[in-house]
C-alpha cells in the first residue's frame, strides 16, 4: 500500500493518512487480516514524526476498522469486508450527476457532508 501525504494541504496530516485507508478499505484493495506498515517505518518513508501515524492508527481503531496490538501492530478488522459496490455506484452516479450540472468539487463535497449530518 502506498501512501501520499501532502504537506501544504488544509488538512491534518493524520487524517490525510487516515482518509487514504478509509479509502483503501472500500476500494477493496485491503483486506481483514491485512497489517498496516508499522507506525515507525511508515513515519520514516513519509517522513513524519511517528506521533502523527500513531494518531491516524487510533482514529481508525476508535473507528473500529484496524485493531491494535502492541507487537502486531495495525491490523484491518473484519468491519472491512462489508461489500462497497451498492455505495460505489450511487457515488458514481453522483459524480456524473455533478460534472453533466458542471459543478465545482467542492460544491458537491459540501452537498454530501451536509447530506450526511
Amino acid at each position: 500500500m502506498i501512501f501520499r501525504i501532502d504537506p501544504t494541504a488544509g488538512e491534518p496530516l493524520f487524517a490525510q493518512l487516515a482518509a487514504q485507508v478509509r479509502l483503501a478499505v472500500a476500494a477493496g484493495t485491503v483486506h481483514p487480516g491485512e497489517r498496516l506498515p508499522a507506525a515507525r517505518d511508515l513515519a520514516a518513508s513519509l517522513d513524519l514524526n511517528v506521533h502523527t501515524v500513531l494518531r491516524a492508527y487510533q482514529e481508525l481503531r476508535d473507528e473500529g476498522l484496524v485493531d491494535l496490538r502492541r507487537g502486531r501492530g495495525a491490523v484491518v478488522t473484519a468491519r472491512a469486508a462489508h461489500d462497497y459496490t451498492d455505495l460505489r455506484a450511487a457515488i458514481d452516479a453522483v459524480v456524473r450527476e455533478s460534472r453533466t450540472l458542471s459543478l465545482p468539487p467542492e460544491t458537491t463535497l459540501a452537498l454530501l457532508k451536509e447530506a450526511l449530518r
